[in-house]
């Protein structure tokens, strides 16, 4: 029958030789015994493994960790090589030297964090239920996390590199090479930026360059990106004052010279631009909200203008130490630059917390459509509540530290606080996109809400010491 197991007869040729193995095929519902493997097929088949690509390629795991040991003896080659370099420097010209390096090399130190930090933001946006792309009105080509991070990693790279260069070339007498090496970085970084073929991601680059002029010339209805960019921008303002002197020192050609030691010098510490560069991120965002009240008519559009014009006082009362005399500037103008920069910070803080964000709504951007370890931590957990706001606070109050033009003198001191700056800024984000997606899509706000409340059920029903 079929189906039965047949056994052949001792003169039949299917009998399998001595030392051979059985394989067993099920062709048509019948069972065949006795087919050898022979040394030829198994040839064949170890032959074709080793011909195909993916069994030569490492594991991606390898691969990776390959990438990272490679990034770290990079960066050990780098600190070491730098380090050399400024202990070659005699002690009076050693802060002066690092004092220039950190002018050339701080804006684009500052603008790699910012990308990392906007790339983790992006990932988050990804996880959870926020359509960062609809609010932002970006089109299918946009950079996701993946590709944010590649660019993050590729500056990372290369502004270090340029940095020991001009340390290395500049202690070793090279002074001609040395002032090359952030004139080159510069200018790629400028051209990279304007190239006007499709490469290196053109329509997000040409996205950006587009926004920058909406900022500058609010000529039309001001979208989210406009502004969200624009805000971002005065907690960099203290990154643009610094590019703006780098660059007036290699158009006057001071790069590795001591033209620039002297205060009152064209690109000095007193020079009327400093003010001018700090104050240009907040008048864009002050015709912002004039030109929205102009739109919509919201008065508080017009409450939202004044926050941004108390950044004013503070910067251009603090530039006036360098130009009144110094008893005038103790007795007069200090004062009235701390209350200034009190009701600054405080106003700041007071709209961060009522209009940007709101409380109601405030760790659900945590809520990640598969949920792990990351959003256990921070989906409803009080103690984020409490660093956001606390932290936003003391950071609020800290960078009137940077919009300060007379406190520049330890700029390392500078630098850490402008990083903070712009972690303060990364962690706004977050809750501000959360808060113009709830806005724009309250259906969405209500799911939610009511996911929220059956959790928050369910945890009053079962006992705390109930195991399933």
């Amino acid at each position: 029958m079929f189906g039965g197991l047949a056994t052949p007869s001792s003169g039949s040729p299917h009998l399998r030789k001595s030392g051979s193995r059985v394989v067993v095929s099920d062709i048509g519902g019948e069972l065949i015994h006795g087919v050898e493997e022979t040394p030829l097929n198994s040839f064949d088949t170890e032959q074709m493994k080793a011909m195909n690509p993916a069994a030569i390629m490492p594991s991606p795991t390898a691969l990776w960790r390959f990438k990272v040991l490679l990034l770290f003896s990079w960066g050990f080659t780098c600190c070491k090589i730098g380090w050399d370099s400024v202990m070659r420097m005699s002690v009076n010209l050693r802060d002066l030297f690092l004092y220039e390096a950190f002018l050339y090399y701080n804006p684009l130190l500052l603008v790699t964090l910012m990308v990392w930090l906007w790339g983790i933001n992006l990932w988050v946006f990804s996880q959870s239920n926020i359509g960062y792309a609809k609010i932002f009105d970006l089109d299918q080509n946009h950079l996701s996390h993946r590709e944010m991070w590649k660019c993050a990693m590729w500056m990372t790279i290369v502004v270090p590199t340029s940095m020991t260069a001009y340390l290395y070339l500049y202690s070793h007498g090279e002074v001609s090479l040395a002032a090359s090496q952030p004139v080159l970085l510069y200018t790629v970084v400028a051209l990279i930026l304007v190239f006007p073929f499709d490469i290196f991601h053109l329509s997000t680059r040409f996205f950006f360059l587009r926004t920058l002029w909406r900022i500058a010339f609010p000529l039309q209805a001001i979208s989210f990106c406009d502004f969200f960019l624009a805000d971002i921008f005065t907690s960099m303002s203290k990154v643009f004052s610094d590019l703006e002197r780098s660059v007036c020192r290699m158009v006057h050609r001071q790069v590795a010279t001591i033209a620039w030691f002297e205060a009152d010098s064209v690109c000095g510490s007193h020079s009327v631009a400093i003010p001018l560069v700090l104050v240009l991120p907040y008048i864009f965002r002050l015709f912002q909200c004039l030109r929205q009240y102009k739109d919509t008519g919201e008065k508080t559009t017009l409450l939202n203008a004044l926050k941004y014009s108390t950044a004013v006082p503070v910067i251009f009362l603090s530039a006036l130490k360098y130009h009144v005399f110094p008893e005038k500037w103790t007795s007069f103008y200090r004062p009235l630059w701390l209350l200034s920069s009190v009701f600054n910070s405080l106003y700041s803080f007071y709209w961060d917390v009522t209009r940007d964000w709101d409380l109601s709504c405030f760790t659900r951007i945590f809520l990640f459509a598969k949920p792990s370890i990351f959003s256990y931590f921070l989906y409803g957990r009080r103690w984020v509540f409490l660093w956001v706001i606390g932290s936003n606070l003391i950071l609020r109050c800290t960078w009137t530290y940077k919009l300060s033009a007379h406190l520049r003198h330890n700029y390392l001191t500078v630098f850490t606080i402008t990083a903070l700056e712009i972690f303060r800024r990364f962690q706004w984000a977050f809750f501000r996109v959360e808060n113009e997606w709830n806005k724009t899509n309250p259906k969405s706000s209500i799911q939610l809400s009511a996911l929220s409340d059956i959790s928050s059920e369910e945890d009053k029903l079962l006992p705390s010491n109930h195991s399933v």
